[in-house]
C-alpha cells in the first residue's frame, strides 16, 4: 500500500495535466453520508417501502413533491457541511496549475467552497433552484427556510425544483462534452470516492488515454483492474500522506 502512496505522490509531482473525478465518498469526511456503503443513504431505514432511488426520481418529484422535499432536506442537504482536507488539497493543486478540472458527481458544492474554480457538476447542485414555470432563480436558503412546505415561486406561484439531476433525467450535454474532453486530454485521472456504478458518469473513465489512471476508494470497483495506481483507503489518509514533506 505504501508503495502506491509513493507512486501517487511522484506522479502528481511530475504531472501538470491532472483531472479529478469525484464521488460521494469524497464528502463523507465532511459529515455527508455516501450512498452505497453500510451507513450510506441507500442502506438507511425509511418510513416508506419505496427505495431512495424511487424517491429521488423525476416521476416521484412530479407526483409527490412534498414527500420528495421531506426526504431531500432530511437526507441530501447538509447546510453546515464544510470542505475537508481532500477538497482543499485538490484546490491547491489547481492553483499550482496541476489540476485542470474537477468533475464531480456530488451536488454539495464543497469543491467550490474548498477553493476549486473549474468544477463540472455532472449531477447539478443543491445551491441552485429554479421555478419550473418562470425559471426564476432561488438560492438554497430561500427554499430551506420554508422547510416542511413545497417551495413555490414568489413571482408566479410555480413549484421550485432543485437544479439536481434526478433519476430518469439526463445529464447536461455541455457538461458531458466538457467532462469527456478534459478526461481525454489529461495525462493523469484521479478517480476518488466513487464506486463507479452510476451511468453515464461512470463510463467517462473509459475515455482516459493518459499515463496514470488512479483509483482511490474504500471499496473495490469494476475498474480496479484498469488502474495504474489503486488505493483502497480513506481519502483522508491518502491526502495526509501526500501533504507530508
Amino acid at each position: 500500500m505504501q508503495d502506491n502512496y509513493k507512486r501517487l505522490k511522484d506522479a502528481i509531482n511530475k504531472s501538470n495535466n491532472i483531472v479529478i473525478f469525484s464521488g460521494a465518498g469524497l464528502s463523507t469526511n465532511s459529515g455527508i453520508p455516501d450512498f452505497r456503503s453500510a451507513n450510506g443513504i441507500y442502506n438507511q431505514k425509511l418510513k416508506t417501502n419505496l427505495t431512495p432511488e424511487e424517491i429521488v426520481s423525476h416521476t416521484f418529484f412530479m407526483h409527490f413533491t412534498k414527500d420528495f422535499y421531506d426526504f431531500y432536506f432530511d437526507k441530501m442537504v447538509y447546510l453546515d457541511a464544510k470542505p475537508n482536507i481532500a477538497h482543499k488539497y485538490f484546490a491547491k493543486l489547481e492553483k499550482q496549475g496541476k489540476v485542470k478540472a474537477v468533475i464531480t458527481q456530488n451536488i454539495d458544492n464543497l469543491h467550490q467552497a474548498g477553493g476549486s474554480k473549474n468544477v463540472i457538476e455532472l449531477h447539478g447542485s443543491i445551491m441552485r433552484n429554479y421555478c419550473m414555470d418562470c425559471h426564476t432563480y432561488y438560492d438554497l436558503k430561500d427554499i430551506y427556510n420554508n422547510k416542511g412546505n413545497i417551495p413555490t415561486c414568489k413571482k408566479c406561484g410555480g413549484i421550485i425544483k432543485p437544479d439536481v439531476v434526478l433519476y430518469e433525467e439526463g445529464l447536461n450535454s455541455d457538461d458531458i462534452s466538457k467532462a469527456i474532453n478534459y478526461i481525454k486530454n489529461a495525462d493523469m485521472l484521479i478517480v476518488v470516492g466513487t464506486s463507479l456504478v452510476v451511468y453515464p458518469a461512470a463510463g467517462f473513465v473509459n475515455y482516459f488515454r493518459g499515463k496514470n489512471l488512479v483509483l482511490i476508494n474504500k471499496s473495490k470497483t469494476q475498474f480496479d483492474s484498469n488502474a495504474d495506481i489503486l488505493i483502497n483507503d480513506d481519502i483522508k489518509n491518502v491526502i495526509e500522506y501526500l501533504e507530508k514533506e
